[in-house]
């Protein structure tokens, strides 16, 4: 993503293709809850811009670096939760607990953190999604009426007004960042293109996915995510409303085994669609497969983010794709050799169940 800034500062935009440089001043605090590929990108782009960072997970996981400190605490503890945010610029909530756990797990997460950013009087940062969009709403901007077609985009809606009501009170000043489905490096079995699609795509085998397989969809570039969501939480024009990730051109889930596939210089694969049967009857064993079944409208039809305001704003562009696609196929490549292959429990379900 060119043009990122996460230091507070506006400036003058850099030329077309240069990313400006990013002083450590003025040198920050932050919190970032969970420690999955959003949590982990998010705190290692702060800390390297020089920024000091606290990571709070269940088990105390994360990134190794210099200016991370790793605590094991639940998120969900408002008390805690206030005790390790003393003194931050930002809470960044990186955290998404398991499908199945949604109902009962996110309504006190999101009670915690806007207890804890009010008492504190740090800002409310939220990785979000597209689910609480309306189901024939593409392009989907920003700045839409929420209108959620199932039960979790009605529990992600429901976070989203808790929080921005509370800043309209003027209670805490918040910001949500929202992508669509996650393409590139690290991902986990729970990413539609994620490790059950790409390495099988590189081994010459054909792939299965859940939904259409035809129809056009926004894949927002995991690094892409990370920058966003950093450079939002340290700029004041983010504040009081949602935004979403810059992501390049809709493509079709075949479209993008093949663009993959000829990257990497293999042969093309057959993209087969999982039927609707097969998953209501493997949900019959699998609480979080019988929630995936309320979200198949979104490849029912096309499923496509606009982000235009975001770049008109804050400058911020999507990684080309042939760049992303590269830097996801050296990286499945290296996964594979070195045996280290992210499972679902290391998937863009940002953190694990276990983290949450």
């Amino acid at each position: 993503m060119n043009n990122t800034r996460i230091d507070g500062e506006h400036g003058d935009d850099a030329a077309e293709g240069e990313v400006p440089d990013v002083p450590a001043a003025p040198r920050r605090f932050h919190v970032v809850v969970g420690a999955g590929v959003v949590g982990s990108g998010v705190a290692t782009r702060l800390a390297d811009a020089g920024h000091d960072v606290r990571i709070v997970t269940r088990a105390g996981s994360g990134p190794e670096h210099g200016r991370i400190e790793r605590v094991a605490a639940d998120g969900s503890d408002a008390r805690r939760l206030t005790e390790l945010a003393v003194g931050a610029h930002a809470i960044f909530n990186c955290a998404n607990p398991s499908y199945s756990t949604w109902a009962s797990v996110w309504p006190p997460f999101q009670a915690a953190l806007i207890a804890a950013a009010e008492a504190t009087g740090a800002r409310l940062v939220a990785m979000g999604n597209l689910y609480a969009s309306g189901s024939d709403s593409s392009p989907m901007a920003a700045t839409d009426p929420l209108d959620p077609p199932t039960t979790k985009g009605a529990i992600r809606a429901a976070m989203w007004r808790d929080a921005i009501e509370a800043d309209r009170a003027g209670r805490i000043r918040t910001t949500e960042v929202r992508a669509s489905d996650f393409f590139g490096p690290r991902l986990g079995a729970s990413a539609h293109l994620g490790s059950r699609f790409v390495p099988r795509l590189l081994a010459s085998t054909s792939v299965s996915m859940v939904g259409r397989t035809d129809q056009a969809h926004s894949w927002t570039y995991i690094e892409d995510v990370c920058d966003a969501v950093a450079a939002l939480g340290n700029d004041d024009r983010a504040l009081g409303r949602a935004w979403h990730v810059p992501t390049v051109a809709p493509m079709t889930a075949t479209q993008m085994a093949d663009a993959i596939c000829d990257a990497a210089g293999v042969e093309r694969q057959k993209v087969r669609r999982i039927p609707r049967l097969a998953l209501r009857a493997a949900g019959l064993f699998s609480a979080d497969l019988r929630a995936v079944v309320e979200m198949l409208y979104q490849f029912d039809r096309p499923f496509v983010i606009d982000a235009t305001d975001t770049t008109d704003v804050f400058g911020l562009r999507a990684t080309p794709l042939d760049a992303q696609i590269a830097a996801t196929v050296a990286s499945y490549r290296k996964a594979l050799t070195d045996g280290t292959v992210p499972s679902a429990a290391t998937s863009a379900a940002d953190p694990s169940p276990a983290e949450v």
